[in-house]
Formats: C-alpha cells, structure tokens, sequence
C-alpha cells in the first residue's frame, strides 16, 4: 500500500509541475500525432505532442496540409473570378466571405452599394454567423459527449440550407454577392419564411440552454479550462467570440460599423473568465443576437421596396441580360468587365466580423485587371496559434474541449 500511495503522489507532483522523474514506475514521455483526421481536430490540423501519460508537456500545431494557394490565386485569376474561391476559405459561412472582399473591392473603386443590397447582405452575415455557430457548439458538445446537440444543432442548420437554396439556388459555395450589391433581389414570400425561422430558432436557442449550459457534466469539462487573459487574448491576436470571451468588447459592428451597422440594435456578450465555457456562452448568445439583427433586417427590406439591389456602374457592374441582348453597349461593357475590368490604382482593407473574428481583405493593385497583392487576414491562424498557451500541461482530455472551443475553420488558416 505504501509503495501505490508514494506513486499516485508522484502522479500529483507531476500535474503540479514537478520535473523530477527519479521515480522507478515514471515511464518515459511519448510523442504522439493528433490528426490530421478531420472529424477529430476539427479540420486537416495535426498537432505534435509531448506526452507524459495523461499531461501533454507540449503541442506543436502543424498547419499546411490543406495549403491550395488562394491568395497567389487571386492575384492570377483576377479582380472578379476570384470570388468562388472566397467561398471555400470558411466554407461554413460562404456568403460572408463574399461580402468581405467585394467591400475590400468597393473601397479601392469608390463604389457605392445601394441601401437594400446593403441589408440583404447584414441579413445574409446574420444567417450565416448563425449557420457557423451551430457547427462550432454541435460539433464540440459531440466531441465531449453530448451528442444530442449535434443532431439539434444540424437540424435548424438544414432548415437554413433551405432558405439560402431558395434564394440563391445553392446550398454551399452560393457567391450570390457581387460587387456593387448582390446577384439577385429577394422575394416578399422568402422573407415570411425567413422571419419565420428566425422566431422559431430563439425557442431551439433556449432549449439548447436547459441541456447544456446548467448541465454539470458539461459545465466541469469546460469551466476553467483554456482559460486565457485578455492581455494575452490580445497578444496573441484574437478577435470575435474568443477575445470578448476574455471581456474585451470589441467588435467590427459596433466599432467600425459596415453595411448600416450602426442603424441595427443589438448587444455585443461579453465573458469574464477567458474559458471555454465562456466561449460557448459567447456563441450562445451571438446566436440570439443575430437573430434579432436579421429580422430587423428583414423588416427593413419590407419597407424599401423596390429599391436598387445593384450598383449602376458600368466600369464594375455588368448590365443585365435583357439589356445585353438589345444593346450592343451594354454587350461591350459586359465583354469588358468580364475579360478586363481593371481597379483604380492604390491599395484598399476591408475587414468583417466573421463567427470567427476579424476577417480581413487587404489588395493592392498597379491599375491593371491583374491584382498586384492579395492578402487574408483570416482569424481562424489566430485561433490555431494560441492553442499551445492554453493546452500544455493539461490532460489530454481537455485539449478536446480547448480545441473546440476555439472554433476554426483549416480552409481559411491554410489559404
């Protein structure tokens, strides 16, 4: 009894930070792979780790194994063909990924977007930080154990898969956005449904709250763990639900207010802790807000009706169908925009707020259809970065809960 007991003590020493491995029955760290498998690291991430038994001593995050290019893409494929690829940067939230870099494109240009294509896009972001915040907590809740949230979870996403089907007529990857407004206007009878789902979803919100957030299970396997300070939260660049999770408020809505932001009343959450329990607070209650956001939206687009949805700007914006089949300007400006539209000279930083932070579109051009830089800043690498400050010395069960509670997407880090 004497020799288990001055082991288990050793075994405490250890998880207290003791170095001293004299102990006859310590065995030898081992080094082990985490991924890269999808469905356990939450993308094509591989994390490198030390292990001494249950403690990881260290994590390397290695990223790349996703790598295909975007940036140099843009700058070959050009000004407007890029925008498909924006799509599959966070493939869970195409539509505002669209709208970050067709502002970064309006800004360099000096192009005005009309007021309802500037709603109908704050409705499409809401929708989809929606869309990306219900993958983040189904998919962590599943990865602890809960997984009757995935099933929850999935389901009020199908049911907005719908309403984005109807409108754009995809499900994923819909590049519905263009620059100087939006492909298409949106139809009085979509918007009831929408406005409809959006009630409904402030209900599922809140069951989802009676089966996690007082659940003890799920309260011990979060609370205290990835604890993260702000400084540090802002050392290491975080933004979105992870930085104001650590009691920062920042947020490009309100601090930067883009597409009418300003006009909209919402609430930004704030967490205390820094935890990841606080970060599924954040989500939680971002989701309700953005529920509230949309359907102001909504109720705005019902009255501007009729409005301009697209730009009328034939340097940028292409002319309508029936109008090129009548005209032969209008042909010559659509060939032109579609073979050499070029931007003004001079640089131009467009930045969103994703579901994952600061999502930013920096491009560079030298006045030709070719652009001279594109550059990402995409929040997910920062979310990547900091996993080692909040993971090493702890058991490698929480590493779990720290991973999906930081919440990223592998498309955006290896761009």
């Amino acid at each position: 009894m004497s020799d288990l007991f001055e082991y288990r003590a050793g075994e405490m020493g250890r998880e207290m930070g003791d170095t001293d491995h004299d102990d006859p029955l310590h065995g030898a760290e081992v080094e082990l792979n985490m991924g890269p498998s999808h469905p356990a690291t939450h993308g094509v991430l591989r994390l490198k780790v030390l292990a001494d038994g249950e403690i990881l001593r260290k994590i390397d995050p290695v990223i790349g194994y996703l790598h295909r290019g975007k940036e140099k893409t843009c700058e070959s494929l050009g000004w407007r063909k890029f925008f498909v690829h924006t799509d599959r940067l966070d493939y869970l939230q195409p539509l505002l990924n669209n709208c970050g870099y067709a502002m970064a494109l309006e800004r360099l240009a000096g192009l005005e977007v009309p007021e309802r294509a500037q709603i109908i896009r704050v409705l499409l972001m809401e929708t989809s930080r929606i869309m990306s915040h219900l993958i983040a907590i189904g998919v962590s809740a599943m990865d602890l154990g809960a997984i009757s949230m995935f099933f929850f979870t999935f389901d009020q996403r199908e049911k907005a898969y719908d309403l984005l089907d109807a409108y754009t007529g995809h499900r994923m990857n819909n590049t519905y956005v263009r620059m100087g407004g939006m492909y298409a206007d949106i139809e009085d009878g979509l918007l009831v449904s929408w406005d409809k789902y959006m009630t409904t979803f402030l209900t599922e919100v809140d069951q989802w709250e009676e089966l996690l957030t007082g659940n003890r299970i799920w309260f011990e396997r979060n609370r205290g763990i990835g604890k993260l300070t702000k400084e540090k939260a802002l050392a290491w660049g975080l933004t979105g639900p992870n930085l104001r999770a650590t009691g920062v408020p920042f947020d490009l809505r309100k601090d930067e207010p883009y597409c009418g932001y300003e006009n909209y009343e919402f609430e930004v959450p704030i967490g205390e802790e820094g935890d990841a329990f606080d970060r599924y607070l954040m989500r939680i209650e971002e989701m309700r807000q953005s529920a509230r956001i949309a359907r102001q939206a909504i109720t705005k687009l019902g009255q501007c009706k009729g409005g301009e949805f697209l730009a009328d700007d034939r340097r940028y914006v292409l002319p309508r169908k029936h109008d090129v089949y009548n005209s032969m300007e209008e042909l010559i400006h659509q060939f032109k925009i579609v073979t050499d539209m070029a931007l003004p000279v001079g640089e131009a930083y467009a930045g969103v707020e994703s579901s994952k932070g600061e999502l930013g579109f920096y491009i560079a051009s030298d006045g030709t259809a070719q652009p001279l830089r594109c550059h990402l800043r995409a929040p997910s690498l920062m979310n990547v970065q900091v996993i080692p400050e909040l993971a090493e010395g702890k058991l490698l069960s929480d590493v779990v809960a720290v991973l999906g509670s930081l919440d990223f997407v592998m498309g955006e880090v290896d761009r």
